[in-house]
Order: C-alpha cells, then structure tokens, then sequence
C-alpha cells in the first residue's frame, strides 16, 4: 500500500526516535493511528541503531519518514534534526514507550494557551493509579527531598519530562531547539528552561492522561547512569539554570 499523503490541514509533525525499540514503537503507532490521525501531518521515526525492520508493510494513516543514522547521536541532535523537517505549527516529542487508551492530541491542541510554547499531559507511569507529580526546579536538594514523606510538589511545574512534549514549533526554532551538548539526559529541563526565559509558558492538560510504559536503563546500566550523573552536573553548570533559577525565585 502506498504512504498516504501528508495532510495539509494536520497540525503535527511527531518525532519517535528508536534505540532497537521498533517492537515498541509498533503499538505506539497503532495508537496513534487508532485515536489521532487527524491531528498528525507526519511521524519522523529516527533509527539511531541498525534494527530489523518490523513495521515493513503495515498501512498507517499518516506518513511515515525516515531517518537511518550513520552512527548513534543523542536525545536533542535526533528530534533537531527531525524538526528540520516540520512544516506544521507543532512539533511533538514522543518517547517510544509512551501509550494512548484515547485521543490526547486534539483536545491538547483546543485547550492550547496562545503562550504555551511547551505542552504536556499528566503521565501515568504503570502500575500507579494517580498521574506523575509536577516537577519543581530540578537542583540536588529537590532531587532528594522528593522521595522522603511529607514531600509537597509544585502545583506548576518548573520542567516537563522529555517523555511527551508538544512544542508550538515556533518557540522551537526560536530557542534553537535542544541543546546538543547534553546526551540522554538533562536536556528536558534544559530547554523547558529556555522556553520559560524565552517568555513561553509551559502548560499541563490536567485532564488528558498517557501513559508510560516505562523502560528504565539507568537504573539497571552504569553507562546510563553515568551519562544521567554527568547530565545533571552540565544543568547546574549553565547559564540557562542559573538564570532560571532566578525567575523561579523571583516568581515566588
């Protein structure tokens, strides 16, 4: 069958990037086809690594664009180089474990602020029936002191995880995207930092809920933690932290 035409009146460009995770993303894409294909111009699936091709043959209502690396890059330099090839006036990000029960994406895009440069809905990781907390201003001390009792989250969050983001594509390209310098981790925070000091807001559908199947790597490999140690340690270091830090202070 051939690849259906992108839509010119879909708002969306999607980018998955696959580490050897085709088997997840097939359902992802199922969902998706299933419960959003209005809103969806087009899926860039980015393959980091060689894999066996498991979606060979099966028709989607959306294109299909691919990117085949010719060596592995990391979380930021895939979706900025899939975003050179957005022409819709959103962009979203979306980890390949990320599962859909309904449509998220067109009451996201009713529901959109004229200021929300960052959208997300509320995560359910699995297992748990009460979505994930907001985050506050990701320093040592918060990192900490979410886990002991008694601990209250922010009712806005400071930062949205890297797992389901929505960027109006138009606060993506004037903040350059993601910072190519992190590798795995830290850029969520990052540029949800630089959205916020770029006058953008970010903005959660309390609503609207996915879910997250999750695939924890660094709890189980020393390589993934030590890129997540060293990430953290380049967030504190910059010059968007610190600058943040004082809006979120100042806001206080």
């Amino acid at each position: 069958m051939p690849t259906p035409p992108s839509s010119p009146h879909a708002p969306v460009t999607l980018s998955i990037v696959s580490h050897g995770q085709l088997a997840l993303v097939l359902p992802l894409l199922e969902q998706l086809d299933r419960h959003s294909r209005g809103s969806i111009a087009k899926v860039v699936l980015t393959l980091n690594i060689p894999e066996a091709d498991l979606l060979a043959g099966r028709p989607w209502g959306f294109p299909i664009e691919r990117i085949e690396n010719a060596a592995p890059l990391g979380f930021g330099a895939n979706h900025n180089q899939a975003f050179a090839r957005c022409d819709t006036p959103w962009f979203l990000v979306l980890n390949p474990d990320i599962r859909f029960d309904a449509d998220v994406l067109a009451p996201m895009l009713v529901q959109a602020a004229p200021d929300a440069g960052l959208m997300t809905p509320r995560i359910l990781e699995s297992g748990r029936p009460e979505p994930e907390p907001h985050r506050a201003l990701l320093t040592p001390f918060e990192i900490l002191g979410r886990k002991k009792p008694g601990y209250q989250p922010p009712a806005v969050p400071a930062w949205i995880p890297g797992l389901f983001m929505l960027f109006r594509s138009e606060a993506y390209r004037r903040i350059g995207g993601f910072d190519e310098r992190f590798f795995m981790y830290g850029e969520d925070f990052d540029i949800c930092a630089r959205t916020r000091l770029a006058g953008w807001k970010l903005q959660v559908t309390e609503d609207l809920r996915a879910r997250h199947d999750a695939q924890r790597a660094s709890h189980r490999s020393k390589k993934y933690l030590y890129w997540h140690v060293t990430s953290l340690l380049k967030v504190w270091l910059s010059g968007a932290f610190w600058r943040y830090w004082r809006l979120q202070r100042a806001a206080a």
